[in-house]
């Protein structure tokens, strides 16, 4: 038996007065999403814990069967190995995003989505004016995602980074980096100077004077967040005797899989947005089939449409998905597969960030008996034979529905 994991990620909404009140899910257009749920069992589960914070980083863990109180210790870390960057113990990762600041608040947490190529040159300027080896590092990542390495510091759990993509509209000396005991202090002091010593770095470089003459936002802060050390977590080949690949534009889920023991599969043109090459991750998830148990395939651009509050975008990028990507897969598969559908957490239209509530999923496999739900949806998932599904993790159900008819 085959098994295959597609993860829209932030699919899942509220219902939106400008779709009638229907939720993106309800509002696209996806008849191989709605397939998988005709043909097979659907409901709703709750990938964040209440005592843990929303996002990515902690539904992911959470859909591959990793307790995110346990193995989620920040995106930083889970990141890093995504661009070959070592961690030793007393090392601490942060995600370091290039945003846009305007009358001293944060306007964008993407500074537009800037692309990889301009934000490179920010990235290194900022190196310039601020590593020192063997201590403060920076590395590029991907679009506005980077990465500061602070070697041999302690304690990151003890200062509070607050996500940007959080704090749309807010002063920025509210949001800070800020121990939260005296003990980080000197830390969290480190942070808040990087931060506010790149405005001078980034205002006026050569790639935001453009950017601004363009109309676009400029890249003129950093902000690192997510910090923590290197986890250390079981392989899903010790976890559930499967081999296993990962196909993503992301980091996050990219480093995920490397201290899962996953393969990594890079795709050429698959950029974590609305304009990702869904017809490559396709055909490289139907090439790792044929050499792997199970496939995972990640697509980021729903909630990137989620953040930016743009629910016409959303539902394109759900019916991008469906179309391009999994009705790709399903036309190709030609061996016993078992399927699962579902978003790793909602990111609303209306508030544009992450919320923790229960998503919905289908799985579809030669051993599960229909349960009469015939669309795949926020409401129809709520009426599927799974039911909620609390204290079990999606990859569990998944390989469960591929070896025995459920009683």
């Amino acid at each position: 038996m085959k098994y295959l994991l597609v993860v829209g990620d932030g699919m899942a909404d509220f219902p939106i007065p400008e779709l009638g009140n229907k939720t993106p899910l309800q509002a696209a257009y996806k008849p191989n999403m709605d397939s998988i749920a005709a043909k097979g069992r659907s409901g709703l589960i709750k990938t964040v814990p209440d005592e843990c914070s929303p996002g990515s980083d902690t539904a992911i863990c959470a859909v591959l069967g990793y307790d995110p109180r346990r193995y989620c210790p920040g995106r930083g870390p889970l990141e890093a190995p995504a661009r070959g960057i070592k961690l030793s113990g007393p090392d601490s990762a942060y995600r370091c995003n290039i945003i846009t600041e305007k009358d001293e608040a944060i306007l964008d947490y993407s500074a537009g989505h800037i692309t990889t190529a301009e934000a490179s040159k920010l990235i290194r300027a900022v190196k310039k004016a601020f590593e020192k080896p063997g201590e403060i590092e920076f590395y590029p990542g991907l679009d506005y995602r980077h990465f500061l390495i602070m070697r041999d510091f302690p304690n990151p759990e003890l200062i509070e980074c607050t996500p940007p993509h959080d704090a749309t509209g807010i002063k920025v000396v509210e949001v800070l980096p800020k121990a939260k005991s005296a003990e980080a202090e000197k830390e969290s002091k480190i942070l808040r100077e990087l931060i506010l010593g790149s405005r001078d770095i980034l205002r006026d470089h050569p790639v935001n004077v453009a950017r601004e003459k363009a109309g676009k936002h400029p890249g003129n802060l950093i902000w690192p967040w997510g910090g923590g050390k290197k986890p250390s977590m079981p392989t899903v080949m010790e976890k559930y005797g499967v081999k296993s690949a990962v196909i993503s534009a992301v980091d996050l889920v990219k480093g995920i899989g490397s201290y899962a023991g996953m393969e990594i599969i890079d795709v050429p043109g698959a950029t974590g947005l609305a304009n990702t090459n869904y017809e490559g991750k396709a055909n490289a998830a139907l090439k790792a089939l044929k050499t792997n148990d199970l496939v995972f395939v990640h697509v980021e651009a729903p909630d990137e449409a989620g953040h930016i509050k743009d629910y016409k975008l959303k539902v394109k990028t759900i019916e991008d998905l469906d179309k391009r990507l999994l009705g790709k897969i399903l036309k190709g598969i030609n061996e016993p597969c078992t399927i699962a559908i579902l978003p790793d957490h909602p990111t609303p239209i209306k508030i544009g960030t992450h919320t923790r509530d229960p998503v919905p999923f289908s799985i579809a496999s030669p051993f599960l008996k229909p349960d009469g739900v015939k669309m795949f949806d926020e409401f129809s998932a709520q009426k599927g034979g799974f039911g909620l599904v609390k204290n079990d993790y999606l990859i569990s159900l998944l390989i469960s529905s591929g070896k025995k008819t459920p009683q």
